[in-house]
This record gives structure tokens, C-alpha cells and sequence, in this order.
């Protein structure tokens, strides 16, 4: 049987009170004297009654009665269950912004792989999916306005194998590619919002941007032909930051703002080589002109300026980087950048970045004046749901506990946890995990080049 001390993330309140259930049908009802979010889950010898402050609250009780039923209740197909632990839990978040930054630009998920993390972010109560759409190697929304964007900069001649020097020229041959057609990313939006998450798109400017120039080369700098990108880093090949670029990219999130309800829309911002004045008017003027909208900005640090809107957003993804007075979402690439190695063991594959153990993960301490803490799934390195899978698991638990959990915390006690009751659940969810002694042999990719790096700043 799943105790209460199997719940995870780590519940606020817990008040046993001995036997079991066999559950029955549940009753739901709302308490607005439970902060939002929250629930109180009572499991009785008459069944089960959920009390929420609101729908998402409601919705989390299942999911922590969901846990308590055992790991059968994440297949696909429910098979039986636990007998359910009588007594009350009681649970709400710490933080509003509990998000996952998911890179569909670098290696294009299917459709049906988006579905499924979201699944896996709405069973670690996780509420924003920070979709990063564009960037130089692929553009994946379909603009009906400017179909090149997607005839042309959604593909691209091959890609990157693992993390070669600079400058490198080869790639492996292979095409790749895809786009998400308006239907899809309608539908995404809603399949996400029936389980309290919300899908904030990013269009990522004046950087990053080599799929839409060679889609329309007049959108660059240089004006010239360009391919789309097959090389990972930062690049030299920015946006022409004039009126009629201007222009073009307003047209482009009118669009954006007709698929995806979020009150918040992310224009990037980050890793512009050269950064002057016309970066600060460029990226305003895309954030005022969301603002006409009804919407809030969202840019990386490196877009802070006097010029930005004071209601915009910032991820902050630097150490010790001053915000201002701006709402902040914490993003430190220290810790919560998944993509990055997991061990310095030599079977670990594609080694990027820094050693993020899951301890290391669950140790990150957010800010408490941010908005929350945003957790990243970069996919240079990632070609395929699997190997997201195993970047993301179970590294993204830990992340999820310490958005959702305040209190003190042990690392000892939550792998105890992890181990003993929720490594079952992904397994019951065909989620292919890095094993904590390592990878499995057919997780690993001998040959391939990483690009550690030794993360020499202090805390974030």
C-alpha cells in the first residue's frame, strides 16, 4: 500500500488516522478558505471528499489520490489498485510560476510527445509549459501569413552530432524537421488547460532567428541567403532590427496571441552578439505592441532595459542579475538547466555543461520575492522523447517538489521517497528515467562529443 509518506511532491499537512479504504466514489466541494491551489483530501471508511479552493485545486486532490492508489492507477489503463490510507491530507503550492521550459525548435517533438509531457508535468503538479518554437535551427508554428516560415525554416540539411568546437563545419546529413499546424497548437493549448497548465509560447528575437531569415533573407542583418542553421551556439546572424522587421514580427505575435490565451508571451531577447540600442527599442516595441493586446512580456535577462515595459516578465537566468523592479520567473542555468550532465562518469552521454546531479537539483533554494522557478529542457542534445526522458527524469520530481514543498527539506527522505514509490510511478508511465547508479547501457551514446564545463560562480 502508498502511505501518505509516499506522496510526492511532499504534502503540507498530513493527519492520519489509521486503517484503510477501499475508496469508493469521491465527493468534491469547494473551500475558499484553502489558499489557491489548494485541497484537502479527506480518505474514510465512507469513501473519499475532496474540498478545493478552486478547479486547480481540485484537480491536484486527484492527483495526490491518484498517487495513493498505487502505481497501476498511471497505466495507461487503470488496473487495480491499493487499498487507499484513512486520514486527511492537506496541501497548497509554495510558488505560482511552477514551469518546464520545452525545446521543440533544436529537435522537433511530435504532437503526441507533447501531449505526453505535458502528462508528466500535470503528475508533478507543474502549471506553465514554456514552448520555445523558434530559434536559428528550426521555426515549428505555422504562420498562414508568411508560409515560408515553415515551408522553409522548419527544415533544415542535417545537425550537430554531440557538442563539437566552434566553427565546426559537419554535421550528420540528416534532414530534420516539422512544424506544428495551427489545429495542433489549439490543440496542445487545450489538452494543457484541462490540466491547470498554461502553454506560454516563445517567438525568440532579435537573436536566434537564422530559420525565419532563411525563410526570408530581408528579415537579416546581412540581407543574404542563409541555410538553416545545422550547428548549435551562439550566432552571429541576427535580425535587421528596423521598422519593417519590426513590423513583420508584430504580425507575427497577433498571430501567436489568436492561438494561445496565455496572458504571457515570451520575445527571448538573450545571446544577441552585439547588443546596442536598437535591441532595447526592437524588443520593447514587441512588448508594448503585446501589451495592445491584453498581454504581458516575458524576455531572458539579457533584454533588461530602461526601455522595457514595467509590467514585462524576466527569466532570470544569469547569476546575480539585477531585475529591477521587474516581476521575475528564476531560471539560473546552475541548476535548473536539464539538458546538462548528470554525472562526470565517462558512460554519461553527450556530457554538456555543468555536473547537475538530482541532489543538486533538489537543493536549488528560488528566490521567495520571484514568481516561482521555471525548470529547463533544452533539446540540442536531445533528439528524440526518449533522450528528453532521460534528461528530465527524475530531475524534474526533485525540481517539482521544490516549487511545490516549503518547509525545510531532506534529500536523504526524498529519494527514500523517490525510490520506494515514485520511480514506480514512471515506470508505470513508460517514462525511460536515468537510473540513479547511471544510465542503462542502451542510454548511453559512446563516441558522441560532450562540452563540460566547471560551474565556478557562487550560488544564484
Amino acid at each position: 500500500m502508498t502511505g501518505f509518506d509516499g506522496l510526492l511532491p511532499r504534502p503540507v499537512r498530513v493527519t492520519p488516522a489509521g486503517g484503510t479504504s477501499a475508496g469508493g466514489s469521491s465527493v468534491c466541494a469547494r473551500d475558499v478558505s484553502l489558499p489557491p491551489s489548494g485541497f484537502r483530501l479527506t480518505i474514510d471508511g465512507s469513501g473519499v471528499r475532496i474540498e478545493a479552493a478552486d478547479a486547480a485545486g481540485e484537480f491536484y486532490g486527484h492527483q495526490a489520490l491518484r498517487q495513493l492508489r498505487g502505481p497501476s492507477a498511471f497505466r495507461a489503463v487503470e488496473l487495480p489498485g491499493d487499498p487507499l490510507p484513512c486520514g486527511v491530507v492537506e496541501d497548497w503550492p509554495r510558488f505560482g510560476w511552477r514551469g518546464c521550459l520545452l525545446d521543440v525548435a533544436r529537435h522537433f517533438m511530435p504532437k503526441y510527445a507533447v501531449l505526453r509531457f505535458l502528462d508528466l508535468m500535470a503528475a508533478h503538479r507543474l502549471n506553465v509549459l514554456h514552448l520555445h518554437l523558434t530559434d536559428d535551427q528550426g521555426w515549428r508554428i505555422e504562420v498562414p501569413e508568411f508560409p515560408r516560415l515553415t515551408t522553409v525554416g522548419a527544415w533544415r540539411h542535417g545537425s550537430w552530432t554531440g557538442r563539437q568546437p566552434d566553427g565546426t563545419p559537419d554535421h550528420d546529413g540528416r534532414p530534420h524537421g516539422g512544424y506544428y499546424p495551427v489545429d495542433d497548437l489549439r490543440e496542445i493549448v487545450a489538452y494543457a488547460a484541462a490540466r491547470h497548465i498554461t502553454v506560454m509560447p516563445e517567438v525568440d528575437v532579435p537573436g536566434h532567428s537564422q530559420a525565419a531569415i532563411a525563410a526570408y533573407p530581408w528579415l537579416g542583418a546581412t540581407g543574404r541567403q542563409l541555410a538553416v542553421m545545422t550547428s548549435w551556439g551562439i550566432n552571429d546572424n541576427a535580425l535587421a532590427m528596423t521598422d519593417e522587421v519590426l513590423d513583420f514580427y508584430r504580425r507575427v505575435l497577433t498571430h501567436v496571441t489568436e492561438i494561445f490565451p496565455s496572458e504571457v508571451i515570451c520575445v527571448g531577447g538573450d545571446e544577441v552578439p552585439t547588443t546596442d540600442a536598437s535591441h532595447d527599442w526592437f524588443i520593447s516595441g514587441l512588448v508594448e505592441h503585446l501589451e495592445s493586446l491584453g498581454r504581458r512580456g516575458y524576455v531572458w535577462d539579457e533584454a533588461l532595459s530602461p526601455a522595457l515595459p514595467d509590467r514585462t516578465i524576466v527569466a532570470a537566468w544569469h547569476p546575480h542579475v539585477d531585475t529591477g523592479d521587474h516581476d521575475v520567473v528564476a531560471c539560473p542555468e546552475e541548476h535548473l538547466y536539464l539538458d546538462h550532465r548528470q554525472s562526470d562518469h565517462p558512460d554519461e552521454p553527450i556530457p554538456v555543461g555543468y555536473l547537475r546531479t538530482l541532489a543538486d537539483v533538489y537543493a536549488y533554494e528560488p528566490p521567495p520575492s520571484a514568481l516561482g522557478a521555471q525548470a529547463q529542457v533544452w533539446t540540442e542534445h536531445l533528439d528524440s522523447p526518449r533522450r528528453v526522458d532521460y534528461a528530465a527524469f527524475p530531475r524534474l520530481a526533485a525540481f517539482a517538489e521544490v516549487v511545490w514543498s516549503a518547509g525545510e527539506r531532506s534529500y536523504e527522505e526524498f529519494e527514500r521517497r523517490l525510490v520506494s514509490y515514485h520511480l514506480p510511478r514512471l515506470d508505470a508511465l513508460g517514462v525511460e528515467y536515468r537510473p540513479l547508479a547511471g544510465p542503462h547501457p542502451w542510454q548511453t551514446r559512446p563516441g558522441v562529443p560532450g562540452r563540460p564545463r566547471e560551474l565556478t560562480s557562487g550560488p544564484w
